[in-house]
This record gives structure tokens, sequence and C-alpha cells, in this order.
């Protein structure tokens, strides 16, 4: 199989729904690269957008009367919550970076995989956010012993939707060598 730029992959095909040599469509590397980019920026503008509303959210807490009153427990959380925030939203703003940057040097390929795993960061970086927030919140909100319990419910929650399902969607409907 010719895999060189601008060259149509006549690989094996695939059902539906795959990604790659072998997909069932017919497309250059250039083009599969292109579509993958789109793809990418799609799926990371909505991560960015929940992200940086988030991060907004964080960074206003430290200005309200109530936090002068939180514990030093709650304040290291607010701290490890706001970079994790930070963090996040550098890796999903970096895939547009890195685009810029490359743009013009004949590597849309490689730079379609290294954004997609800037992009996966990004994404493990929200989860550890938004466990970070929820507790805080939870914790600042009930002072309950329950609440370890719930956070932990929802981070299984979010890896089940996040990671768990397409993972097993991967495996269920592709074979080992795609």
């Amino acid at each position: 199989m010719d895999t060189s730029r601008g060259n149509v992959d006549d690989g094996p095909r695939e059902g539906p729904g795959g990604d790659g040599p072998g997909d069932g469509r017919r497309e250059t590397q250039d083009e599969r690269a292109d579509r993958r980019w789109a793809e990418l920026i799609q799926e990371v503008r909505v991560a960015q957008t929940g992200v940086q509303i988030l991060f907004g959210f964080l960074l206003t807490v430290v200005f309200t009367e109530r936090f002068k009153a939180l514990g030093d427990t709650d304040r290291l959380i607010y701290i490890v919550t706001v970079v994790l925030g930070s963090a996040a939203t550098g890796a999903l703003i970096a895939p547009v970076s890195f685009h810029r940057l490359v743009t013009g040097r004949w590597i849309k390929p490689a730079a379609v995989v290294w954004a997609s795993r800037l992009t996966l960061v990004g994404l493990l970086l929200l989860l550890g956010t938004l466990t970070a927030a929820l507790l805080l919140v939870l914790r600042v909100a009930t002072h309950n012993a329950v609440v370890p319990y719930l956070v932990a419910g929802v981070v299984a929650w979010y890896l089940l939707c996040w990671f768990v399902l397409p993972a097993w969607a991967r495996h269920r409907h592709t074979t080992p060598d795609q």
C-alpha cells in the first residue's frame, strides 16, 4: 500500500465508521489528514468552550467574600482545581497553535497525530479539573462525609462516557490490524 503524500489508499476495506488505511474511503493521505483535522477541531471546540467557561468562573472565586472563610484543605483543592483548569485550557488550545506553526510544512498527518494527543491530554486534565471542582463545591455546600462517594460516582460516569464506551466500541467494531 502506498502511503506517500497524495496517493490514494487502495488497501483493504473495513466496515463503516473506520478511520485510517482501509476505512472504506478512497482518499489520499492529504485528504485523510484534512478530514481528520476538521473532525478534531470540531471536537476540540466543544471541549474548549466548556473548559474556558469553567476556568473563567474558577478565576473569580478567589475574589469573593466566601473564599476568605475557606479552610486550608478547601483552599488547596481550589488551587489544584485552578492549576488543572489552566493546564486543560492550554492543552485544548494547543492544537490550534500547533496547526498554525506547522501550516505549509507538509506535515499535516503528523500534526493531526500530535494534535490528537494534546486533545486527549486536555480531556484528562479536564477530568481532573471537573473532579476537583466538584469535590470543592460539594465540600463547601454540604460538609457531608458522603461527598467523596458522590464525586467518585460522577468520575466513574465521566470515565464511562469519555473513555470506556469509546474504547469498547473501537474494540467491538474494528479488527486488530486496523
